[in-house]
């Protein structure tokens, strides 16, 4: 027997019904999506060179020059992110996103200037640095690179994570390694807790010597940050302890540490430009 109109209008009522409530339902999931980093994930790829098993890398500017159509179009597509979509993302995301973008940036900022230069600090002059132009864009408006590190990752007060120091890369050889990929919400904790790794192990940075612990000037720079009870540590000295194996001390010495009973120096900072060789 033929269906009436009716019924059929009711069918195709239900059947909307259905699509709607779908749709309502997938755009939490939407909104709560990772940002794509595939380009930029690409280009760290593609152009960073990875020494000593990833203690340290160097990146091939002159490559990242001829892709930087690339970069700029990565940079694009973050200065859209609405800061309520941000906030929309899981802190993993939050802060991987955040980290990509200051290492973009700063690979965007260092190829203003390239070949013709030897440290970012030959960018700008005293008053004007690389890191306080507002070389960036992001939520909407122009931002410094010292707004996303220091007023942002390290000033919202959200993330409380000082490994940040050791992915955060500032373009000089004393930086930690820039990481050959980019960070990503659901690999963030590896990633993190390998580059900080990394850095230590690099005996260059990092070394005990005849009773004295000799380590990055990083440390002095933002001690205040591994006192703030990460990891149930509360000092720069309690946090090299807990990495005994990659800093090679017997355990007699990790011991002195929590105690604070080894000397501390910190060693010069190499500025020169991380460039391949």
């Amino acid at each position: 027997m033929r269906k009436s109109s009716h019924t059929h209008k009711e069918t195709n009522l239900h059947c909307s019904l259905k699509i709607f409530t779908y749709i309502l339902l997938l755009l939490p999931a939407l909104a709560l999506a990772d940002f794509d980093h595939n380009e930029w994930d690409g280009l760290l790829r593609e152009h960073v060179r990875v020494l000593d098993d990833g203690i340290a890398t160097q990146v091939d500017y002159s490559g990242m020059a001829a892709d930087r159509a690339v970069l700029k179009a990565y940079l694009a597509e973050v200065a859209t992110v609405p800061r309520s979509t941000f906030e929309s993302w899981s802190t993993p995301a939050q802060l991987a996103f955040l980290i990509n973008v200051y290492n973009a940036c700063t690979v965007d900022v260092i190829l203003e200037e390239y070949p013709n230069i030897d440290s970012i600090r030959d960018i700008g002059f005293f008053l004007s640095s690389a890191w306080n132009q507002k070389f960036a864009n992001l939520f909407g408006e122009p931002v410094t690179l010292d707004e996303i590190e220091h007023g942002m990752i390290r000033g919202w007060g959200r993330y409380q994570e000082p490994r940040i120091h050791f992915v955060v890369n500032c373009a000089a050889i004393g930086c930690p390694a820039l990481r050959a990929e980019a960070f990503v919400s659901d690999k963030l904790e590896m990633q993190l807790e390998d580059s900080t790794k990394q850095f230590l192990s690099d005996r260059s940075r990092n070394y005990y010597d005849n009773g004295r612990m000799y380590i990055s000037s990083i440390f002095d720079w933002y001690e205040e940050d591994f006192e703030k009870g990460w990891g149930g540590i509360d000092s720069v000295a309690e946090f090299l302890a807990g990495y005994a194996a990659e800093l090679d001390v017997d355990m007699a010495t990790a011991n002195q540490l929590r105690a604070d009973d080894v000397r501390i120096r910190h060693l010069r900072y190499d500025w020169s430009l991380n460039d391949t060789q």
